[in-house]
């Protein structure tokens, strides 16, 4: 059986096989879920939001454009979603950061001064990007943890594809600017 694009299982779901939105979950599910974990600042709630992206998202499944990506749709839910919540909340988003995502791996065994030193830096990422503006931290979360493209990105943030370029650009400056005492 050849394997159908996410555009294709929509239109399946359009048209009543509602056991196609399940392959959707299942592509879906895991990259929500780690883009909420790093929007959110309760993780608590995480799962639960998750949830209620996938119900808003079976709900108006009729009104997505098949002949468009699936995926900045399905990222625009969540975030309207995200938002919604801090907004209930009325707190502001703290967002945390896994350095593996931007550090290679080593190849050499682990020691307890390189473990020691792998949580300093983690801890040192997740407090300069706090200090970020949401404005500049939620592209750099699209970008580097979710790996959309620029186009993808502006779709869901509703911005000019240029717009995300410099966010991206200035968000990475700013990084590099809190981190730049750490070196």
């Amino acid at each position: 059986m050849s394997q159908k694009t996410d555009e294709e299982i929509a239109k399946r779901v359009q048209r009543g096989d509602v056991a196609s939105f399940g392959l959707l979950i299942g592509q879906y599910e895991e990259k929500i879920l780690r883009y909420a974990k790093k929007f959110l600042l309760d993780r608590e709630d995480s799962k639960d939001l998750v949830q209620e992206v996938f119900i808003k998202a079976y709900t108006n499944i009729q009104s997505f454009d098949t002949k468009k990506k699936f995926s900045p749709w399905i990222y625009r839910i969540a975030h309207n979603e995200f938002v919604n919540a801090v907004k209930k909340r009325s707190r502001i988003p703290v967002f945390s950061f896994d350095p593996d995502l931007f550090l290679p791996h080593p190849i050499a065994d682990e020691t307890s001064d390189s473990e020691a030193e792998k949580k300093e830096l983690k801890q040192t990422l997740d407090q300069s990007l706090e200090k970020i503006s949401a404005k500049y931290r939620e592209p750099l979360i699209l970008y580097y943890f979710e790996e959309l493209d620029y186009k993808e990105i502006a779709e869901i943030l509703q911005i000019p594809t240029s717009t995300v370029g410099v966010r991206l650009r200035r968000g990475r400056m700013m990084l590099k600017k809190l981190m730049s005492p750490y070196d």
